[in-house]
């Protein structure tokens, strides 16, 4: 066989205005002040003792690291997480490249989301200009400031946009220093300007929706916020700018600092909504690097820690709290339950709509 890697710079990419999204934020977003749709009773009680660990974690000096799919954001969250945020009731926030991708969307046109059985075959699913590039940009940036993804992205949307070294200043600072630590983020740097012909200085992107942005509170609040992609799993792969290693590092500058705040999760909680892959599979490789060092120091590993699980899918049927089912049990293959009932304390399942549960768990802990 002589198989070739695509040329990925002959790429068509489109505007992204003339795209049919799918949803708006006008439509999605939720005023946290509205009265939260009723949960069942039992889901109900879960949350009220969500809740109660939250207040509990906090007045104990433990953190409380919310886990989220793409979803949470596109139902409307954005504003409910921004309050706690700023009350400090959640101290981590992490999700895919997928959350960050809708949530930059929303920001800059206000819209998101597309048709993929429509747009594959048409060669145009994820082939949008304005999405890759700017996320790009947000991400080289970052890299020659030594951020992660998170935080890039973030002050990308707060700020409205983002400062390039001119290419000869990128080039220079090169030959000088070789070595240094920001060396390879400079030499990604360069080559994107030179290869996609771009603006260098100062670049404004404005974003008149960033209210709706969970990344830009995130930033706004100092909160950290962690991105946790896939080389190849999100659409801005799907562009002539896509550049892997800039992805990978600014990931890699997450991951670690993801584990700093597993470090605090003494007395702390854990929420994963919606993440069926992502959140159980960093967490639990998280957790594993942080009870290593602790161990390697003398310390004991993390304990004491709560696990609340939320996704729409019925948990096989099996009761959690009581630890993983047999391997002839079809929800021992539920990942998104199984990790975390592996990984110590009290891990819970709830099957909830992940807005429904974020908005009830806002007024439980503001009434707590």
């Amino acid at each position: 066989m002589n198989t070739r890697p695509l040329d990925l710079s002959r790429l068509r990419v489109y505007p992204l205005e003339e795209r049919r999204s799918l949803t708006t934020v006008e439509e999605v977003l939720i005023d946290p002040d509205a009265e939260p749709k009723p949960l069942p009773g039992p889901v109900a009680l879960r949350v009220a003792e969500c809740a109660r660990r939250i207040r509990r974690a906090r007045e104990m000096g433990g953190g409380v690291m919310l886990i989220y799919g793409a979803h949470l954001l596109r139902n409307g969250a954005a504003s409910i997480l921004g309050r706690m945020m700023a009350k400090e009731w959640v101290t981590h926030l992490a999700t895919n490249g997928a959350g960050t991708i809708h949530d930059w969307e929303y920001a800059w046109i206000g819209r998101s989301t597309e048709s993929v059985r429509e747009n594959v075959p048409l060669g145009a699913f994820g082939s949008w200009d304005e999405t890759g590039r700017n996320i790009h940009l947000a991400l080289l940036a970052a890299g020659l400031r030594g951020e992660g993804y998170g935080a890039g992205l973030g002050r990308f949307i707060a700020e409205d946009g983002v400062d390039l070294p001119t290419a000869a200043e990128l080039e220079q600072s090169l030959r000088d220093e070789p070595a240094h630590p920001l060396a390879p983020p400079r030499a990604d740097a360069l080559r994107a300007i030179l290869a996609n012909n771009l603006p260098t200085g100062r670049i404004i992107v404005e974003h008149e929706w960033k209210h709706a942005s969970i990344l830009a509170q995130a930033f706004q609040h100092k909160i950290p916020m962690t991105v946790h992609p896939g080389i190849g799993y999100d659409i801005i792969a799907n562009h002539p700018i896509f550049n892997g290693a800039a992805i990978g590092r600014a990931a890699e500058h997450d991951f670690r600092l993801f584990g700093g705040s597993v470090e605090t999760l003494d007395h702390g909680v854990v929420l994963s909504v919606g993440s069926a892959i992502m959140g159980p599979q960093v967490f639990e490789k998280s957790l594993s690097c942080v009870n290593n060092l602790r161990l390697q120091d003398g310390r004991p590993i993390v304990e004491d820690h709560a696990i609340y699980v939320v996704d729409v899918q019925d948990g096989g049927g099996w009761d959690w709290t009581t630890g993983e089912p047999p391997k002839s049990n079809p929800a021992y293959y539920l990942r998104f339950c199984k990790s975390y009932a592996r990984m110590g304390g009290e891990m819970h399942y709830l099957q909830c709509d992940n807005a429904a549960f974020i908005h009830n768990l806002y007024h439980q802990v503001a009434a707590s």
